[in-house]
């Protein structure tokens, strides 16, 4: 039997986007509980070489993406259900589809994320600017800190200057659940649980809540 389609609960019940967001979040840390994914992504944190780090964050991610029962696209992972084959759409890091068996041609993404490993908040806000510019179900952006008490504060400039600078109607009208990822190196003893912090904006205050 394959899996339910993103939105579907088994029977007749909605799966929310916010059940959604826990059901990936749930998904990539079992990802990583799997030494062969764990082990490359943990050493690149601690030695800094943020290359290395996304590298081995993009497998883990699309391995993930496929445990959903999607299909992804990213550097070194070329989709083939899309009429225009390719590693990256829409200059995004990584794009996830829902095809149901035999199915392709053009169709909404379910999810699309970002993988930045520049240290520049401005940076992280224009990754994080072009996904809410995407319509789909799921928006992640992954990013990098030193320290984990470093991501608070971004997550305040990236929803004064990113969130805060959209209209109250477009910003409720937003459609699909949005997070920031915030890998850290000093909490890397105790991953991947205590290396990620994980972000959810609330579409109707405008604010980001850690979850």
């Amino acid at each position: 039997m394959g899996r339910r389609p993103p939105g579907q609960e088994e029977g007749d019940g909605i799966l929310t986007a916010q059940h959604l967001c826990e059901e990936w979040q749930a998904a990539f840390i079992q990802t990583l509980r799997q030494h062969e994914n764990a082990t490359p992504l943990r050493e690149a944190a601690l030695q800094e070489n943020l290359s290395d780090w996304t590298k081995s964050l993009t497998d883990a991610v699309v391995k993930t993406c496929e445990s959903m029962g999607w299909q992804a696209s990213s550097k070194g992972h070329r989709l083939r259900s899309l009429p225009i084959r390719r590693n990256e759409y829409l200059s995004l890091d990584l794009m996830a589809f829902s095809f149901s068996d035999g199915e392709n041609g053009w169709k909404f993404p379910t999810a699309v994320m970002e993988l930045e490993n520049n240290l520049n908040d401005e940076v992280i806000a224009y990754s994080l600017w072009k996904l809410l510019c995407v319509r789909t179900d799921l928006r992640v952006v992954f990013c990098y800190r030193r320290r984990s008490e470093e991501g608070s504060s971004l997550i305040r400039y990236l929803g004064r200057e990113v969130v805060g600078a959209l209209d109250l109607e477009d910003r409720s009208d937003l459609k699909g659940e949005t997070m920031v990822v915030v890998g850290s190196r000093d909490d890397s003893m105790i991953f991947p649980h205590g290396f990620f912090k994980w972000w959810r904006l609330d579409n109707n205050t405008g604010t980001f809540r850690i979850i």
